[in-house]
C-alpha cells in the first residue's frame, strides 16, 4: 500500500487548475483607449464584492474562483482576491502549495473569459476581442516562465474566427502553450456544431502541431443555473449544477465521435476536463449498442471503430474526487486513457479547508489508489499527461 510520502516519485501531473487571473491582466497589456471596454474589475455595492466587468457589464465576482482554502461553504465566496490564499494567484505561492500537495506539475485553464473564450464575444468589437485573447495567452506564458518544467499553459482561441484562430495557435505554441480550450457548444455562441466539417481546419492544424484539444465543462449553456428550484437552496442547487456540468460532456464526446472526427483526424487527441471519469464506461457502451442498433456502421462504413475504440484511441477524461467509480473506470478503460486532476482552486477542489471535505491530492492518491499496481498508476499520474501535453521530460532534473 503507498503511503502519502511515496506518492512523490510518481511526479504527479494535475491535469485541470485554473489561475485565478489578477485584476489588471487586460487592463495593463491593451492600449488605453479599451482599458474602459475590456475586462476591468470595480468595487460592486450591491453585492458588496470587487466584480469583473466588460464594458459597463457585470460578468461576475472577482474572486470566487479563488475558494480553496476559504471559510465558507460555496457558493459563498471571498469578496476580493486581497482576502484569498495567495497561491490561487501567484506563481511562487502555486508552486509552494503544488510542493505542500505532492503535485509537481499543472495544467493551466483560465476563468473570466471562460472555457472557450465565448464571453468575450459579448464585447462586439472585434479587434478588441483579438487583443483580450492575445493578451490572455502571453499572461499565462509570463506566469509559466516562473517554472516552465512545473507549469503547462494551454491557450485561449479566437473561435469565432478561423483564420485568426489559425494564427493565435502558431503564435501561442511558439510562445510555450502546449494546448489549447475549446467550447464543446459552438453553437451557444452562434457557431456551427462541434462535428461540422467547418472545424476540420482546427482539428487538422492540432493535430499535425501535436496539441490536444481541451474540453472544459461549463463552456457554453449555463442555463442551468436557471433551472434549479429556489426552495432548495443556494448550497444544494450548487452541488447539483457540478454534477449536471460534469455529465454534460457526454454530448460532446458523442458529438466527436458520432460526427465522424475522430475518424477524420486520428492523430488529434481530446480531453474532457472537470467531468469525472466513472460515467464514461456507461457512456460509451451505450453509444456502442446505439451505434450498432441504429445501423450506423452501414450508413457510414467508413467508420473503422466502434465508438469505445475511438475514445480508447485518442480521448481522456480527468478525475479528481472519485472513488470506487475511478476504479470501474481504470479496470473497463484501462489506464492509458485516464488523467489526475484537482481543479485547484476551484470550489469543488482537492484543496483542504475548513469548508469543504477535500484533502490534499498526496493523501487522496495514497488512500484511495494506493493499491494499484506501480505501472498503472504511473499512467494516470503521470505518464499520460506527460506524453499528452510534450513533456515527457517534465520529471528529470
Amino acid at each position: 500500500m503507498l503511503t502519502p510520502a511515496e506518492v512523490d516519485q510518481y511526479r504527479v501531473i494535475d491535469t485541470d487548475t485554473h489561475v485565478v487571473e489578477p485584476y489588471d491582466l487586460w487592463t495593463s497589456r491593451l492600449p488605453a483607449r479599451w482599458r474602459d471596454q475590456a475586462p476591468h474589475v470595480k468595487w460592486d455595492d450591491n453585492y458588496q464584492e470587487d466584480a469583473w466587468y466588460f464594458g459597463t457589464e457585470r460578468i461576475g465576482p472577482a474572486a470566487s474562483a479563488a475558494q480553496a482554502g476559504w471559510r465558507e461553504y460555496p457558493p459563498d465566496h471571498p469578496p476580493r482576491l486581497a482576502d484569498v490564499d495567495a497561491a490561487t494567484w501567484e506563481p511562487k505561492a502555486r508552486l509552494a502549495r503544488m510542493d505542500a500537495y505532492g503535485v509537481w506539475a499543472q495544467v493551466l485553464y483560465p476563468n473570466v473569459a471562460g472555457f472557450g473564450a465565448g464571453k468575450l464575444l459579448t464585447l462586439g468589437d472585434s479587434d478588441l476581442m483579438l487583443a483580450c485573447v492575445r493578451a490572455y495567452n502571453d499572461f499565462l506564458v509570463e506566469y509559466a516562465s516562473a517554472d516552465p518544467r512545473r507549469f503547462i499553459p494551454i491557450m485561449a482561441l479566437p473561435m469565432w474566427d478561423m483564420e485568426l484562430c489559425e494564427k493565435e495557435i502558431v503564435r501561442a505554441a511558439s510562445a510555450g502553450h502546449r494546448g489549447v480550450i475549446m467550447t464543446g457548444e459552438p453553437t451557444f455562441w452562434g457557431l456551427p456544431p462541434i462535428a461540422e466539417s467547418y472545424w476540420d481546419r482546427l482539428w487538422a492544424l492540432c493535430q499535425e502541431m501535436e496539441l490536444p484539444v481541451n474540453f472544459h465543462i461549463g463552456s457554453g449553456d449555463m442555463s442551468i443555473f436557471d433551472h434549479a428550484s429556489p426552495s432548495a437552496g443556494p448550497h444544494a442547487n450548487y452541488a447539483g449544477f457540478g454534477v449536471q456540468f460534469g455529465l454534460a460532456n457526454a454530448k460532446v464526446i458523442a458529438n466527436l465521435i458520432t460526427g465522424g472526427v475522430c475518424h477524420r483526424f486520428p492523430c488529434t487527441k481530446f480531453v474532457s476536463v472537470e467531468s469525472g471519469v466513472g460515467w464514461i464506461p456507461f457512456a460509451l457502451e451505450h453509444l456502442d449498442w446505439q451505434w450498432l442498433n441504429c445501423g450506423v456502421q452501414h450508413e457510414h462504413p467508413e467508420y473503422d471503430l466502434l465508438p469505445s475504440e475511438y475514445f480508447k484511441r485518442q480521448m481522456y477524461g480527468c478525475f479528481w474526487f472519485e472513488r470506487g467509480s475511478v476504479r470501474s473506470a481504470i479496470d473497463q478503460l484501462g489506464p492509458d486513457c485516464i488523467l489526475y486532476e484537482s481543479d485547484f482552486p476551484h470550489p469543488t477542489s482537492m484543496a483542504p479547508g475548513p469548508a469543504t471535505a477535500a484533502v490534499e491530492p498526496r493523501e487522496y492518491i495514497a488512500a484511495e489508489l494506493g493499491d494499484l499496481a506501480p505501472g498503472v498508476l504511473r499512467k494516470i499520474l503521470h505518464d499520460n499527461a506527460a506524453a499528452l501535453y510534450g513533456a515527457e521530460l517534465l520529471g528529470s532534473e
